[in-house]
């Protein structure tokens, strides 16, 4: 069986080319355990508790799952999962307590899926997990339950969640809700109930993960209370990214990396699709997840890196980033990324992830936010007709 567990920010059902709960008690155990160790005893001169961050709330909810949950015995996949998760939980955890807040939204967003899925799984171990007639009853009954989230997503759907950052996490989760539901089918026909089942859960995810975004306040500081960036088409930038991509494809990277492309078009795809939707900061954020995707296979024919060092250039983006009164979130999660990425690789070492947005990402999120750029004229077409009289005719 195979399990959708790829931790980039946008796991996609591998069936589609094209590209709680049993463990409820426990988990709401973990927090409330959480939250009066983190309350502590009032007594005289105590301060009233601080709001409770609903963000930390949920790593340390999925952190607690990890941790204690006990999979059945002879269970194969759920070493996997959290051999795979544990160490992007483990870095939100570390961004949130380095005050990058919407990189470890975005890591959180990465790990939660699968661990969401195996709470569903877990869920479901009755006639639905082996019997084909059980499971398709399920996935109706599902159907029911998710029946106002599998339809095309509004633009305006999450016009209200700010900043544009979480909104663009939340569009781009939302249709991804209607993929995994339809590949749960597919799967638990093709192959066996209980593949379906972590597909459907897998749905069921993605729509509690949209409705966590609208829960997160908005925010109050600067640089991210600036007004919504005006977004617009991205079908040239798309256009020109893929065919920058299908240049690359060739051996023998496409034979060695392959993967690697396969991830970054996937990418590209499903920003294609948000674009198509009219959900630009969804099909902004995947645009750019698709360009860093893309980066290290374009690094061979790159242009000689810029000598200023990478943490100016990247100050230089920060500056940017907060110089206008504009919300840049989008942006400020690469920036994130690329922080992080330079504070575990200090020079001299490489730090080619921060390489990668300083120079491939950021520039296009820059551009992006512009006019789009004019597009030469194609030539006319040419038609040429060759008669050839056959013999004897």
């Amino acid at each position: 069986m195979n399990r959708p567990d790829d931790l980039n920010p946008n796991p996609k059902p591998k069936p589609k080319p094209r590209l709680q709960p049993a463990s409820a008690a426990a988990l709401c155990l973990a927090l409330g355990l959480a939250a009066l160790s983190a309350s502590g005893h009032p007594g005289e001169g105590s301060k009233p508790p601080a709001p409770a961050d609903p963000l930390a709330a949920e790593i340390a909810r999925w952190s607690s799952y990890l941790a204690t949950h006990q999979a059945p015995k002879g269970d194969v996949f759920w070493p996997q999962i959290q051999a795979a998760t544990t160490p992007v939980l483990t870095a939100a955890e570390k961004a949130l307590a380095d005050g990058r807040r919407l990189l470890a939204l975005q890591r959180l967003a990465a790990a939660r899926t699968n661990l969401s899925a195996t709470v569903y799984v877990s869920e479901h171990t009755g006639p639905e997990s082996l019997d084909e007639a059980a499971f398709v009853a399920e996935w109706e009954r599902l159907g029911r339950e998710l029946q106002a989230d599998l339809g095309a997503t509004a633009p305006g759907a999450f016009e209200r969640v700010r900043p544009a950052a979480v909104r663009a996490m939340a569009e781009a989760a939302a249709p991804q809700i209607r993929a995994f539901y339809d590949a749960g089918l597919e799967m638990g026909k093709s192959i066996e109930p209980g593949e379906g089942l972590f597909y459907l859960g897998s749905a069921r995810a993605q729509r509690e993960f949209a409705a966590f975004c609208r829960t997160l306040p908005p925010p109050t500081t600067t640089p991210l209370i600036g007004a919504p960036p005006r977004l617009r088409p991205l079908a040239h930038e798309l256009d020109d990214l893929e065919t920058k991509l299908l240049a690359a494809y060739r051996p023998p990277a496409s034979v060695d990396r392959h993967g690697e492309f396969i991830g970054a078009n996937a990418a590209l795809n499903e920003a294609r699709q948000l674009d198509s939707a009219g959900l630009r900061n969804g099909a902004l954020l995947r645009y750019l997840e698709a360009a860093l995707r893309a980066a290290p296979l374009f690094s061979a024919a790159a242009p000689p890196a810029d000598p200023t060092p990478l943490a100016d250039r990247l100050a230089a983006d920060e500056s940017r980033l907060a110089a206008a009164d504009v919300d840049h979130s989008i942006g400020r999660i690469f920036l994130e990324r690329a922080q992080a990425d330079l504070s575990a690789n200090p020079p001299p070492a490489a730090a080619p992830m921060a390489e990668a947005i300083a120079t491939e990402v950021l520039p296009r999120y820059f551009a992006a936010l512009g006019p789009a750029a004019p597009r030469p004229v194609p030539p006319a077409p040419a038609v040429t007709v060759t008669l050839v009289r056959w013999p004897y005719t």
